[in-house]
């Protein structure tokens, strides 16, 4: 039996002997890199912080004392600290989140996977506990890279205000986020250096001569209005104490005794104070620790020993058709260059910063500046590209709107995973981003159907100059070139007659749903309903020709990888009330919750997004426009799948009202099949 068998909590932590939390650490490692192996999921950042975790679970009394981790992806260890060791579904449906999850335990505080939160949530913590009068502590844990966002400093400078509000901020320098850390951030921190002489020998001489008659005091203030000058030289340590906050480090974040040490004697300070370790990122796996592209950062399903993934790939990814398109255009437009907020190689840049080193600008994880950025990029005669997350280009809104928009910037924004992602739950989930920006007056979004596709119409983004554009693409692989039949307007025809004359359904096709929109035509085909599927292509603006094409039908329905609230779906809504064409719409989308993590076929079916639900759901809505008239070919509408159409609208509601609720798997009929 391992050690790691025997703590189910922080207390049995407490009570092993100091000379056995090594073989503890070795325990867990051998744990992380089995567990992670069968299932996927962040292995190398945990490997970094396994005895710094153990060194807080032992030093501070959770859940009672706060310990917030930012970002929540290295908090496999903390997992297995407090009780939750079956890794056996971790990341998948109905087994443990891939980040901290209140549902899950006590011991975590805030679900966070987004970057440089955690002091600002820090920061309210200790406000709270000041207010109430508590004396816990609160433990916020932060990376060199999470410190390059500039939340972190806004809460920084915060924190240094209230020089007596405790509150303990421990750095996890590991010199790396993704990839290793840049910035002048990342440079100052390598020279951080202090000692505990230097603290005593402060704290000595600061009694001694306030205590001295007469000269003590301006002896005092001369010798400290010197500190800095002298730290520098013996002992620099100057940002944070700049900022008044105290500084303890750097400690060997791998010194199980060492990290008790310093986490103890901060927890004695009255105020704020930072304690700077030194991790490695993958330690004591040999082949993340060889790995100079991220450290195995994130690993999918694998072999243990030779490294390899267990299943085949099924195509090329969507990233990785980006990335190399991306190099091809290098080649041919000088003045395309490209912008990372610390992803370089999740985004698909890799291959494009080798080619091209002096047109990548990594600028840490600081995507508002990186919007900001990329318009005075595009101000200066360049075309920007920015390859984020589509989930993190929310933080950007604003710069996106009043920085680049504003400003006609000619700045294409690449979303990738956007849609269900999946498995690393709601915060990753990239459905916001066809609703918020839709409100962004001139920009254009497209939505690639394929890799074709996306290869074309990244082309088209590029050629627009005087307004943002954004390419989103979904994770995993690209799936089957889906040739189109002919095009109206912008939109490409996949189904139905090519020049668009007409029939019962119009079925618009939103990005990389187009193969699902596809089947469900083919199932009602099967049911004798006429459909056409349009692919829109960029679906903001809508297509001038869609509002004609729509009249031509009996019912138009939209399919989206979005969430359904204020997404393309209403958008065309709205177009077709604009455009005088009664014709009701249904719309099938995301609805607007937080989603569990599983993976994304697993979530698209518990959302209703399957060909047969789809087309069980259009068919029930024909039925009831119709009359009953298409009674015997489809089936009816199932519980809690029913929604208001044009027809059976109440007096006074637009003709356009569209239907909002979601189907699910268990309520819509098998027959359509």
């Amino acid at each position: 039996m391992s050690m790691l068998e025997n703590i189910r909590s922080p207390h049995d932590l407490k009570a092993l002997p100091d000379g056995r939390l090594d073989e503890l650490a070795a325990d867990i490692r051998r744990f992380l890199v089995q567990a992670v192996a069968r299932t996927g999921g962040h292995l190398g950042p945990n490997l970094g912080v396994v005895e710094l975790t153990i060194a807080l679970h032992r030093v501070f009394d959770s859940p009672a004392d706060r310990i917030l981790w930012d970002t929540g992806h290295q908090s496999y260890v903390h997992k297995l600290l407090t009780g939750r060791q079956d890794f056996s579904k971790l990341r998948s449906k109905g087994g443990l989140s891939g980040y901290p999850s209140r549902a899950e335990s006590e011991h975590d505080v805030i679900e966070n996977s987004h970057a440089s939160t955690v002091l600002g949530w820090a920061d309210g913590l200790a406000k709270a506990n000041e207010v109430r009068g508590r004396d816990d502590h609160v433990v916020a844990v932060i990376g060199d890279g999470a410190l390059t966002g500039g939340m972190a400093w806004e809460a920084l400078n915060n924190i240094a205000a209230a020089k007596d509000r405790p509150l303990i901020i421990v750095v996890n320098d590991n010199e790396r986020s993704y990839a290793p850390t840049i910035g002048g951030l990342a440079n100052h921190l390598a020279t951080l250096r202090t000692s505990d002489g230097y603290e005593r020998f402060l704290s000595w001489g600061k009694q001694v001569l306030q205590q001295t008659p007469v000269i003590g005091q301006p002896l005092y203030e001369s010798l400290h209005g010197a500190k800095k000058g002298f730290k520098d030289a013996f002992a620099p340590q100057g940002m944070f104490e700049d900022l008044g906050l105290k500084y303890l480090g750097p400690i060997d974040g791998h010194d199980i005794a060492a990290m008790e040490s310093a986490l103890r004697r901060a927890g004695r300070f009255s105020g704020p104070v930072v304690v700077h370790c030194l991790t490695e990122k993958g330690r004591g796996f040999p082949a993340a620790e060889q790995d100079e592209a991220d450290r195995f950062h994130t690993v999918g399903a694998m072999d243990p020993l030779t490294c390899l993934p267990l299943a085949p790939a099924g195509g090329p990814s969507w990233t990785s058709v980006f990335g190399e398109e991306m190099v091809r255009i290098g080649d041919e437009r000088p003045d395309v260059v490209a912008i990372t907020a610390a992803m370089l190689q999740p985004v698909g840049l890799e291959g494009f910063a080798k080619a091209y080193p002096h047109r990548v600008f990594d600028v840490g994880i600081a995507e508002q500046h990186a919007a900001t950025s990329a318009a005075g990029l595009a101000t200066g005669g360049l075309h920007p590209v920015v390859a984020v997350y589509a989930t993190f280009l929310n933080r950007a809104f604003d710069q996106v709107l009043m920085d680049v928009a504003l400003h006609k910037c000619g700045v294409t924004f690449v979303l990738d995973r956007a849609g269900v992602t999946g498995v690393d739950g709601a915060s990753h989930n990239g459905m916001w981003d066809m609703s918020i920006l839709q409100v962004v007056p001139s920009l254009r979004i497209a939505a690639p159907r394929d890799a074709d596709q996306l290869r074309a119409q990244l082309r088209e983004a590029l050629d627009v100059s005087d307004a943002p554009t954004v390419v989103r693409f979904p994770k995993e692989t690209a799936g089957v070139p889906l040739p189109a039949l002919g095009r109206i307007g912008g939109m490409d025809v996949l189904h139905g007659p090519a020049d668009g004359s007409g029939g019962d359904v119009l079925l618009v096709a939103v990005g990389a749903l187009g193969a699902t929109c596809l089947t469900a035509a083919e199932l009602l085909a099967d049911r004798g309903v006429r459909v056409t599927v349009v692919d829109p292509r960029w679906v903001k603006p809508v297509d001038a020709a869609l509002p004609e094409l729509a009249s031509r039908h009996r019912l138009v329905a939209v399919v989206e990888d979005n969430g359904r609230t204020g997404g393309v779906g209403s958008v065309i809504a709205q177009a077709l009330r604009d455009a005088g064409v009664d014709v009701p719409l249904r719309d099938f989308g995301i609805p607007q919750e937080f989603l569990a993590h599983a993976k994304r076929g697993e979530i698209l079916a518990d959302i209703g997004l399957t060909p047969a639900e789809i087309a069980g759901a259009i068919g029930a809505t024909l039925t009831r426009i119709a009359g009953g008239a298409f009674g015997a070919a489809i089936p009816a509408p199932s519980a809690g799948a029913t929604g208001t159409s044009a027809q059976e609208a109440p007096e006074g509601t637009p003709a356009h009202t569209s239907v909002r609720i979601h189907p699910r798997k268990e309520q819509v009929s098998d027959d359509i099949v």
